[in-house]
């Protein structure tokens, strides 16, 4: 965030509170890209509200992060000071790259390197495969000082530059949200912020949701 907005700006803070221990099955992957987008979105609107402001030499609101852990979910709640959502931007949020700003949108999208899409360009780490030996494996034939590997399926989303707009981390982050049987919902208070919802099931005991074709084709 710093090599975007350079390093004189004041970050907002993220603060944790809730259940905090709480556990639960989930592809970590998954996870750390919704938070990760939710965070990359708070933190950037928060700071260019502030960029535009009166108060610029005073620090930002912060970020709230709670947890809250019932017996059959958890809810992640991310609450933003961001000024909100556009009202041109609203009717689009769900959608992939669309809205008044889609072509600049498609056009970040080419700088984005490509995803993993096969077991022979993901790179494996000793931690997720104990049984694998060396500082970094491959699965495949390939080195691990081969430069077509990724470190998950995801990591050149999540590592890209936060002035990189896609268009595309909501609704995606919605997709894998539901498709293991829990929602995403963000409300937003124009002016003001957002309050972002994350439910993720907590038993492991629920079928994937596939969506019909018919949604997709309306997306």
């Amino acid at each position: 965030m710093s090599a975007t907005y350079g390093s004189t700006t004041i970050m907002p803070e993220i603060r944790l509170a809730g259940h905090l221990e709480a556990t639960f099955p989930y592809i970590l992957s998954h996870l750390e890209y919704i938070i990760g987008e939710l965070l990359r979105n708070s933190i950037q609107a928060v700071v260019e509200k502030q960029r535009t402001g009166r108060n610029m030499n005073k620090p930002p609101p912060p970020i709230d992060v709670t947890v809250c852990e019932a017996p059959q979910h958890v809810i992640i709640r991310v609450s933003d000071q961001g000024g909100g959502i556009p009202r041109d931007i609203l009717p689009y949020l769900w959608a992939f790259s669309k809205g008044p700003r889609s072509n600049q949108r498609l056009e970040n999208l080419n700088q984005v390197p490509k995803m993993a899409a096969t077991m022979q360009e993901l790179r494996v780490t000793d931690e997720a495969l104990p049984g694998l030996q060396g500082s970094a494996e491959t699965i495949g034939n390939q080195g691990p000082s081969s430069t077509s590997t990724h470190e998950t399926s995801l990591s050149s989303l999540t590592s890209r530059p936060p002035n990189l707009r896609l268009g595309m981390g909501l609704p995606l982050s919605r997709v894998y949200a539901e498709y293991w049987a829990g929602s995403l919902e963000l409300h937003s208070l124009e002016g003001y912020g957002c309050d972002a919802f994350l439910q993720i099931s907590k038993l492991g005991n629920k079928n994937e949701q596939l969506t019909m074709r018919a949604s997709m084709d309306a997306i």
